[in-house]
């Protein structure tokens, strides 16, 4: 009875230190998913939304590319 009731003490301090940290994670916002079934947080699409990249840098296949992110499919371009 005694190892049961150990047992159960340390679950219940298990379960309140698992939601201590759960709530302190989201409160950092280290949690940038979204609801089930979306991409989380989705920035704009362009140079000026991206980091460490020049807008002189950015060119036609750059946008494309980045325009169809997160799709499986690379962008669509006719050969000339």
């Amino acid at each position: 009875m005694k190892g049961l009731l150990k047992l159960a003490f340390l679950t219940g301090i298990g379960t309140m230190a698992w939601r201590g940290w759960q709530n302190w994670k989201a409160k950092q916002g280290g949690d940038d998913r979204g609801p089930v079934g979306s991409s989380g947080i989705v920035r704009d699409a362009g140079p000026d939304e991206q980091r460490g990249i020049e807008a002189k840098d950015w060119d036609e296949v750059d946008e494309q590319v980045d325009e169809s992110f997160p799709a499986s499919d690379p962008p669509g371009r006719g050969v000339a």
